[in-house]
């Protein structure tokens, strides 16, 4: 099962991983970091493919995608 680390302090809020996820399983917290943001979080982790659409997104490289065995490629990049 892939796994996504979003780091709180780096995301903006920007929305744009969000609207990039083919899964739709990412969503903006309720929680406001110190720099005032809303930030990315992933609310069901279980349908998470490992795509990288995600993190190739992030203009603020605050997303990292960890694959572990088998990892489903929608695009040749």
């Amino acid at each position: 099962m892939p796994g996504v680390t979003i780091d709180k302090n780096h995301c903006k809020g920007c929305e744009l991983c969000v609207q990039a996820c083919p899964q739709h399983i990412l969503s903006m917290s309720r929680e406001i970091t110190l720099r005032g943001y809303f930030y990315a979080r992933m609310h069901d982790p279980s349908r998470c493919i490992g795509c990288r659409i995600c993190a190739l997104t992030c203009p603020d490289a605050a997303i990292e995608v960890h694959t572990h065995g088998t990892q489903f490629v929608l695009f040749d990049y």
